[in-house]
């Protein structure tokens, strides 16, 4: 499942297990998470998720606005596994993280404005983990009865209806995320094709009061 941390562009304190004990199960949250954030100038922002071995792991991530003198709206996302190795790293203004996971642990995601200093950029993210058969839970000893043939292919297919299900999801989200992206974008065209045309309009009448004017002074007779 998932467990979330943001952090300040200070630093990365690091995360352990919310657990009482060592018989306790781990503490897990959702597991996907799918906002927007807003990165400062110069900043770098990390977050957490905790995953379980043989896990699917993926992240995307889309820039939807970006402000400041510079044009560039690429940001560096990368992702670490619970040991501080690297497992991917992208920088493009949307991209695609996807690894399986190797072990159990908290699982580092990182995305670095630094190349930006002098504006923001809001970033959608989807990220998350998930599992075969969608079952996340240590498997118990064989104590439960055998089902029979008829209810093992029912739980197949709902299984198989489940992972279907994700992967709309998924792709869902990610339209979601083209979407956010182009309504900014139409909004930054429309009020910059708003005042380009008050300006041109403003030199268009300030042309033609001088031409008036100067005519006007050809034809006075002293």
């Amino acid at each position: 499942m998932a467990f979330l941390v943001l952090l300040s562009p200070a630093g990365c304190p690091e995360t352990e297990p919310l657990s009482g004990s060592s018989q306790d199960p781990l503490f897990r949250g959702a597991d996907r998470y799918d906002f927007a954030i807003v990165i400062p100038a110069g900043a770098v922002e990390c977050f957490w998720q905790f995953a379980y071995q043989s896990g699917n792991f993926f992240f995307s991530y889309e820039v939807q606005r970006a402000t400041g003198i510079a044009t560039n709206r690429n940001i560096l996302a990368t992702a670490s596994d619970p040991n501080g190795f690297q497992l991917g790293i992208s920088q493009h203004v949307r991209g695609q993280i996807n690894f399986l996971t190797k072990e159990t642990g908290f699982y580092q995601l990182c995305l670095d404005n630094q190349h930006n200093h002098f504006g923001f950029m809001q970033v959608y993210l989807n990220f998350g983990v998930y599992y075969e058969g969608f079952n996340t839970e240590n498997k118990q000893p064989q104590e439960r009865k055998e089902l029979n043939d008829t209810l093992e292919a029912i739980g197949v297919s709902i299984q198989k209806l489940q992972l279907h299900i994700f992967h709309m999801w998924r792709f869902y989200n990610f339209a979601r995320m083209r979407k956010g992206a182009d309504s900014f974008l139409l909004e930054s065209n429309y009020n910059y094709v708003n005042w380009w045309s008050m300006a041109q309009s403003c030199v268009i009448v300030l042309s033609g009061v001088l031409q008036l004017y100067f005519l006007k002074r050809l034809f006075n007779v002293q």
